[in-house]
């Protein structure tokens, strides 16, 4: 099974945006929007806006009407919690409502993947969800949140942090880079960069690695078979391909894809495939608890020690150095 299927298998499609009082319109609009995108284009996503009730009124005054009761979500499911506007101090204590509290605990015992978007992440810290993770949000909001969670591991110079079930974001637009990366999760690059085009946003990493995917870096050329064999390998990242198949992908002759792929990209079919490998391989590092060798194996290395050779002349240090405690 590639890679790209194992990251579907984990995900039901369903979208539970949580509506809290004051939201911040962007940090709703703009994730949601690319869901929105990603279903138009093939995703499947399935969006429901919930409340603790029926109509919310954002930080801009714009009344929010016919929101759904908080829900039962399941394993799969993606809750989506936008950011409010805070105020100095929060109100009754807290910065959210006893009944969210007990939902997203619930939800996240229930096996659901919950992503925040920008001061969201309050929501998630309020019930404890962020104790012994990494995390991240607005910038203005960083010292108060170490101040008030000192349990989270509450990152500063990030668009957003994935630790297992949770996910966080930096201030409003990083939401729109942070969903973008749920749907490659769930989809594979391709319609992920097919989603960021439709929507002419760049497709970005979190502020540790590289601002642009390797999938985007070398995609501004206009040659149509090239950009097919790159479809192919971004879907297939751990397949063994050879450049007679990927030829057959472009309609081209062997020689005249390497001819055709190095004018357009700069560097030859497999070295593509090789950066594509490796930044997948960044990324399941960051992201999951996986064990090096499996991690290698489904980024198509079938040699560990030679995944471990090629990632460090890539990236200057050895993979463990981009793990991450999951606890």
């Amino acid at each position: 099974m590639s890679a790209v299927a194992d990251h579907r298998a984990g995900s039901t499609g369903r979208v539970v945006v949580l509506v809290l009082p004051e939201v911040n319109l962007l940090d709703l609009a703009g994730p949601v929007q690319v869901f929105d995108a990603a279903t138009h284009l093939g995703g499947g996503y399935h969006v429901e806006h919930v409340a603790d009730d029926d109509q919310v009124t954002t930080a801009h005054g714009v009344r929010l009407a016919g929101l759904g009761p908080l829900p039962e979500v399941g394993a799969g499911d993606l809750v989506l919690v936008p950011g409010p506007r805070l105020r100095t101090a929060p109100r009754d204590g807290a910065y959210v409502s006893g009944s969210v509290v007990g939902w997203l605990r619930a939800a996240l015992r229930a096996g659901a993947r919950l992503a925040s978007v920008c001061t969201g992440a309050v929501a998630l810290g309020e019930a404890g969800l962020l104790d012994g993770r990494r995390c991240t949000t607005h910038w203005s909001l960083i010292e108060a949140m170490r101040a008030r969670y000192p349990a989270a591991k509450v990152q500063d110079a990030v668009l957003y942090v994935h630790d297992g079930q949770i996910s966080t974001s930096a201030g409003v637009s990083a939401g729109i880079d942070l969903a973008l990366s749920l749907v490659e999760r769930d989809h594979g690059p391709a319609l992920t960069a097919a989603v960021a085009r439709e929507l002419v946003v760049y497709l970005r990493r979190d502020g540790s690695g590289e601002q642009i995917s390797q999938f985007l870096r070398h995609r501004t050329h206009l040659d149509s078979a090239v950009h097919r064999v790159q479809d192919h390998l971004a879907e297939n990242v751990d397949a063994a391909h050879t450049l007679t198949e990927l030829a057959e992908v472009a309609n081209l002759s062997p020689r005249g894809l390497s001819r055709a792929f190095t004018a357009a990209t700069g560097i030859t079919p497999l070295e593509y495939r090789q950066r594509l490998r490796l930044e997948r391989a960044v990324s399941l590092l960051r992201g999951t608890s996986l064990p090096i060798d499996a991690v290698a194996a489904r980024c198509g290395f079938r040699e560990e020690r030679h995944f471990r050779r090629l990632f460090k002349a890539r990236y200057g240090m050895p993979p463990s150095a981009f793990r991450h405690d999951t606890a």
